[in-house]
């Protein structure tokens, strides 16, 4: 059985959850004689793509940046795409993200669809008009052979918004991003940590709540000034995110760091505690990073995460500030509960594998031929 990955995610992300995605089913698929696979692309600067076996592809002006880069580079890799799908030399089609270019090259080949969340169906406001995911996505699940929802959570809200039979949709957990490990050494980090912080990771605007999270640590962080927050990736902190801290006096309290994956495992490790305020996720992946490193955390009791945290975090209203900070609070100084956590922790992250994921996506396809 072949399997025909297009260009899409691997064209626009360096990293990534989504290309974490994929990168994982490919790197899985190489190990298995039953199943290979295609990814039909000529350039990328994609850093996962660099550890599959099976995967040739040049940098794109890697340490360059200018105006229409990733459009130039979406256009030539489309090219590619097309002529890969036209030629039909696969049992299966799986696009990597949502647009649907390719309907005219398919001659009836069937295609699966990973749908992983329902954002901006759910928080269109926090999206420009212009923004055509949420169309393109209606038109391809409608379409889609079989989708594949990565939580039951998102699973529910697909069946909401599109009206879609349940039956032609699977849930298939992601994995664990790293195996559980104490081989992670501190003087791999480039910049200086605090030694007591409190973790926060990945985009902060609109629907991550990150305005929330602040109000609800400031409390904390004035009555303990040996305490601070630290926030992986996401960017620089922007005007708003400035004047947000200013007006709380946290402008030297809490501190943004660019990192990669091995300085993201020193974080989670040496963390306090992580804190995931998001209103929505489709499945919520750094909950599982954290459980791997060995970081207790404190989560929404919205979307998917009960589903996917279970007993092994703090939960929260991510609408209550208080009850935020409470939850926080809890965990940062009570080193009963915060060892119990990891504790469940390692033992909830066992079950959530890329292998596991694989099978289960393999098991998808092969209900298709």
């Amino acid at each position: 059985m072949k399997i025909l990955f297009d260009h899409q995610i691997f064209s626009t992300q360096i990293y990534g959850g989504v290309s974490r995605y994929f990168y994982e089913l490919m790197k899985n698929f190489e190990n298995d004689n039953e199943i290979e696979y295609e990814l039909s692309l000529r350039y990328s600067n994609n850093l996962y793509l660099r550890g599959l076996r099976n995967v040739a592809c040049k940098s794109f002006f890697e340490d360059f940046t200018f105006r229409g880069k990733y459009r130039i580079l979406n256009f030539l890799n489309k090219k590619i795409s097309k002529k890969f799908i036209s030629k039909g030399n696969y049992d299966i089609f799986h696009p990597t993200y949502y647009n649907p270019y390719f309907f005219n090259f398919l001659n009836n080949k069937p295609f699966v669809l990973t749908i992983h969340d329902m954002i901006q169906e759910i928080f269109p406001e926090n999206f420009s008009n212009k923004d055509k995911i949420s169309e393109y996505k209606k038109i391809l699940a409608s379409k889609a052979s079989k989708i594949i929802a990565v939580s039951q959570n998102t699973k529910n809200d697909i069946i909401k918004f599109y009206s879609i039979d349940e039956a032609k949709i699977d849930v298939v957990y992601h994995g664990s991003f790293s195996p559980i490990t104490n081989d992670i050494r501190n003087e791999n980090i480039k910049f200086k940590l605090p030694e007591k912080f409190i973790l926060f990771v990945g985009n902060r605007g609109g629907y991550k709540n990150f305005t929330n999270f602040m109000k609800s640590v400031s409390l904390l962080l004035k009555n303990d000034q040996n305490l601070f927050v630290v926030c992986a990736g996401g960017g620089n902190f922007n005007k708003y995110e400035q004047d947000l801290l200013k007006n709380l006096s946290l402008q030297e309290r809490v501190f943004q760091f660019s990192v990669d994956d091995e300085e993201l495992w020193i974080l989670y490790k040496n963390a306090l505690v992580f804190v995931f305020p998001s209103l929505y996720e489709g499945f919520g992946l750094p909950i599982l990073e954290a459980f791997a490193c060995k970081c207790p955390i404190v989560v929404s009791n919205s979307s998917c995460f009960p589903e996917i945290a279970g007993e092994a975090a703090e939960y929260f209203d991510p609408l209550s500030t208080e009850s935020m900070k409470s939850s926080i609070e809890k965990v940062v100084y009570n080193n009963n509960i915060r060892m119990e956590l990891i504790k469940r922790g390692i033992n909830r992250v066992r079950g959530f594998s890329w292998q596991k994921t694989a099978e289960k996506t393999k098991e998808v396809y092969q209900s298709l031929v």
